[in-house]
């Protein structure tokens, strides 16, 4: 069981007879019994927040028994109950295999988009090396894409659906997926288990967050797909080939809809005429995987571009051509360019090395020294830096990692007060996220599992304390930090360690006995931020 501000906020775990455990989440609270012990411990160890595996002879559970009360405690965005079972290898299993009789579903997925990603060197969809979404309307059961889509090579289909439930406004997500070719079926997705220690994997099996991806990218090592091999369930459609996809969403208790599309085999077009084929005004460089994509203008002095790797010169050619544009495309599994000539500019890309999947590397340069752990990625990981004056940028915030980086970043420019100077995430709506760090002379270390830009902030100013309710039955307060953010607090009443409980949605703490006595004396209430600002507040009762 465990009692926390943010995560799973109160929560409890049962062991069952079989080997198998169910989880409750987020609850508002714990049964008395239950609640009382916990409360024991917490004050044992004098601690606000406490996880603790209880022998089940101390506290044993019977079937029927009344745990907790469903609530909104930790990181949860509105009341609602947690619930998990976990099989005995501690992997969470699709709970409606138990066919609760409250539970009744005669209500289908509803399928929002589907996308086409090329993959390959010379994979393309309507012509281009970019994915696409398309939007399928619903025709007598069964959704449709009316247009075909081009497409040159090898391609993946990923899908945007939803699962609804009878009764009920929720959204749910469908376990199984499966993708025909021509009447075949060729791939398919069961999403029944999860092992946690592999969760962060299904960053590999989505695009933004919403598509679920319909074949398997490298290393990607989810136990969750049929074939399970590389690339399974991508797609090779020839020139002048027709092939005819479906997809299928199904959830538990076997509702489905079917999703039909066509794609159309071409060669892979070169010039592209008065096509629009690119949106950026100038020069950019895009990153998918190892393939760096270069977007620039047109040129009266040619397009061959000329590369250097490792001092060595090469020549490429653009992929396609517009009468506005021109993109090429780097494979950087053949090197990592220090500069590109486009005929009308130099670039010079951000790529600084690769991290193969599954390997330790220490990166360094002038600017930075990076440590990646041999289980740090989620695939192979080109590292890319740029730092201009107090700002740091590692990749992009829709690149994940496995389990933190650590880096050293050498001589920042920053505050002079490096006692309340740490590293904070900037987030793409201009507010910043503590991160932390730790000086070494004139450098800082901190550690991160996103990528994305940081900078150096320095928060000087303490939490604020407002009291609420100070009396012989309760202490009650609002704590806001304007920062860096709340790191912990402690309450002493005529010198005892009194437990606060922290709501941090709602900016509340407010006390909790271990016996019925009134509070009497002195009241003290120390609340620090993640800075290292502290706040006091004091009081007394009589």
């Amino acid at each position: 069981m465990k009692i926390s501000t943010y995560g799973y906020g109160n929560v409890l775990y049962l062991r069952h007879t079989d080997g198998q455990s169910s989880v409750y989440a987020h609850l508002r609270n714990f049964s008395p019994k239950i609640m009382e012990f916990m409360r024991k411990e917490m004050y044992f160890a004098k601690k606000n927040e406490l996880e603790i595996f209880p022998d089940p002879d101390f506290l044993p559970i019977k079937r029927g028994e009344i745990i907790g009360n469903g609530g909104n405690t930790g990181s949860s965005g509105g009341p609602h109950l947690h619930f998990e079972i976990r099989d005995t290898l501690d992997r969470a299993i699709d709970p409606f295999i138990y066919r609760f009789r409250e539970v009744v579903d005669n209500t289908p997925p509803v399928i929002y988009k589907m996308a086409i990603r090329p993959i390959g060197m010379d994979s393309r969809v309507n012509g281009l090396y970019q994915r696409i979404e398309v939007t399928p309307v619903l025709e007598g059961g069964t959704y449709v894409v009316k247009e075909p889509v081009k497409v040159s090579g090898k391609v993946g289909i990923e899908i945007h659906s939803i699962d609804r439930m009878d009764g009920s406004t929720n959204i749910f997500g469908n376990p199984i997926y499966e993708l025909m070719e021509d009447g075949r079926p060729i791939f398919k997705a069961n999403l029944q288990h999860v092992d946690f220690n592999k969760g962060r994997f299904f960053f590999s099996h989505m695009t933004n967050n919403r598509f679920k991806r319909l074949y398997k990218v490298p290393n990607n090592i989810l136990e969750i797909y049929e074939p399970d091999s590389t690339w399974s369930g991508a797609i090779t459609v020839k020139p002048e080939q027709r092939k005819n996809i479906s997809v299928k969403a199904q959830d538990f208790f076997g509702n489905s809809r079917t999703v039909k599309m066509t794609l159309l085999g071409e060669e892979a077009p070169f010039f592209l005429g008065n096509r629009n084929i690119s949106n950026t005004k100038g020069t950019s460089i895009k990153f998918d995987g190892p393939l760096m994509i270069i977007e620039t203008g047109t040129s009266d002095i040619g397009t061959l571009a000329k590369v250097w790797v490792k001092s060595h010169e090469m020549e490429m050619a653009p992929m396609y051509v517009s009468n506005s544009h021109r993109i090429y495309k780097w494979d950087m599994r053949y090197g990592i360019p220090e500069q590109i000539d486009l005929c009308t500019e130099m670039v010079f890309p951000s790529v600084i090395a690769p991290i193969p999947f599954g390997e330790e590397r220490l990166i360094a340069n002038q600017q930075v020294e990076i440590t990646v752990p041999e289980e740090a990625t989620l695939d192979d990981l080109y590292l890319r830096i740029e730092n201009q004056s107090n700002r740091l940028k590692i990749n992009d915030t829709d690149e994940y990692l496995r389990s933190p980086i650590e880096i050293l970043w050498k001589e920042p420019l920053g505050s002079p007060d490096r006692d309340r100077t740490h590293v904070y995430a900037l987030n793409r709506n201009g507010s910043k996220s503590f991160v932390g760090g730790s000086w070494e002379l004139g450098n800082i270390r901190f550690k991160t599992r996103n990528f994305g830009t940081f900078v150096l902030d320095t928060d000087s100013n303490p939490p604020s304390i407002t009291p609420i309710r100070v009396t012989a039955d309760e202490l009650r307060f609002t704590i806001r930090d304007d920062k860096s953010g709340i790191k912990d607090f402690e309450a002493l009443v005529n010198g005892e360690w009194v437990l606060m409980r922290y709501e941090h949605k709602q900016n509340v703490i407010w006390s909790e006995k271990l016996t019925k006595q009134p509070f009497k004396g002195e009241v003290v209430l120390k609340v620090r931020d993640m800075a290292g600002n502290e706040a006091t507040f004091k009081s007394s009762i009589n």
